[in-house]
């Protein structure tokens, strides 16, 4: 007899909404941000390698990213990584130090990144309306086989629908917060 988990259910939702500020930290805003490299992967030592194992990420002006390579002979892999990044970021070379000026977005690059914003919202959405699903048919397959009673399936059912309002809050606030960052110069 399995025991309804609703903290695995929240632990799967939590998820998606960890998965969602992961993505809109890769997405520019025209401030510098560190979390912009993060996604970014370096072939290095004849392996690819994140650029957070190469390097010292840091934030010394509002429009700068500085990375501070620790080995000479990867200076230009990182560079390159950079540049094929498809950011739009062009890093300037200064011994071991990379500076890389992060450019005003236009309007138009502005609302494309906000469209994306929006995909990556719903994407969290849908996944933590899948965890909804499956926690619902867990509910009525325990109520069927009598493992839980009618009661207990219902109480349950509210709980999975509450948790579920609060997460899709909590993205549409996320997602509030990313769009006003975006739009806002």
């Amino acid at each position: 007899m399995s025991k309804f988990d609703l903290k695995d259910l929240e632990r799967r939702m939590q998820g998606a909404l960890n998965v969602l500020k992961q993505e809109f930290g890769g997405l520019r805003t025209g401030r510098a941000n560190a979390s912009l490299l993060d996604p970014i992967s370096v072939d290095a030592y004849g392996t690819p390698m994140p650029l957070n194992q190469l390097a010292t990420v840091t934030v010394p002006e509002p429009r700068m990213i500085s990375v501070q390579v620790w080995d000479k002979s990867q200076i230009d892999a990182v560079d390159r990584a950079i540049r094929e990044a498809d950011l739009g970021l062009n890093p300037i070379g200064e011994g071991q130090v990379l500076r890389i000026p992060i450019p005003e977005l236009n309007e138009e690059r502005r609302l494309e990144i906000a469209k994306l914003a929006a995909k990556y919202a719903e994407q969290a959405r849908i996944a933590v309306r899948n965890v909804r699903r499956d926690g619902m048919e867990q509910l009525k397959r325990q109520e069927k086989e009598s493992e839980i009673g009618q009661d207990e399936q219902h109480t349950h059912g509210v709980e999975v629908q509450e948790l579920t309002d609060a997460i899709i809050k909590q993205i549409d606030e996320t997602l509030s917060i990313k769009e006003t960052e975006i739009t806002t110069i």
